[in-house]
């Protein structure tokens, strides 16, 4: 659906600056669009490698299975139908780790693989569990430590304190946390009574 909204985006554009007599602009946008992102898609390589190997040393050197057993208590209180040690867990946890530093793009596989294994406790296939409503809830909203992407954006664009917005960002993700946690749960109540 989404190709088709783009599609609609850009072919409208076009018949609007060709029916205005500016399909020139039109061209000159297109070219200029390309060319802005190939250079924002080259400054955040750096910063996402960077970070991508940060999280595979804290694999390797067991930080991240200490951040684990740290979180979770916490973990297993908001997915109270996923089984103790169940591979979904290492997911979900990863998954909010790299959430935790900002790493949106590196979150994503780890969240797609999260769902993939909550799918398989899934007794319905055709309807989302509470725990995936949860985990998409958390990943949606998720509380950010280091907004990488961010930083890494204004860098590219010459900000003068490109990490001024951590403190925000951080004040924010967390309200959207609560929130989307604090739904999650009212919701997750009124499916358990309707199920009762």
């Amino acid at each position: 659906m989404l190709n088709y909204i783009w599609l609609a985006l850009i072919v409208i554009s076009i018949v609007v600056g060709a029916l205005n007599g500016r399909i020139e602009a039109v061209n000159q946008a297109a070219f200029e669009g390309a060319k802005t992102g190939v250079t924002v898609c080259f400054g955040l390589l750096s910063v996402l490698a960077f970070w991508m190997g940060m999280m595979r040393i804290a694999e390797k050197s067991g930080l991240l299975e200490g951040l684990a057993r740290l979180l979770s208590p916490i973990i297993s209180r908001l997915f109270p139908d996923v089984p103790k040690g169940h591979p979904a867990m290492g997911y979900i946890l990863s998954n909010m780790s790299a959430n935790l530093l900002g790493l949106g793009n590196a979150a994503t596989p780890m969240g797609l693989k999260a769902m993939e294994e909550l799918q398989k406790l899934n007794p319905d296939k055709q309807k989302a569990t509470p725990a995936m409503c949860t985990l998409l809830a958390i990943n949606t909203a998720s509380i950010t430590l280091i907004p990488t992407t961010m930083i890494a954006i204004r860098m590219q664009y010459g900000s003068a304190n490109p990490v001024e917005i951590v403190g925000t960002t951080l004040l924010a993700s967390f309200g959207a946390t609560v929130v989307a946690l604090t739904l999650d749960r009212l919701y997750r109540y009124r499916h358990e009574r309707k199920t009762r």
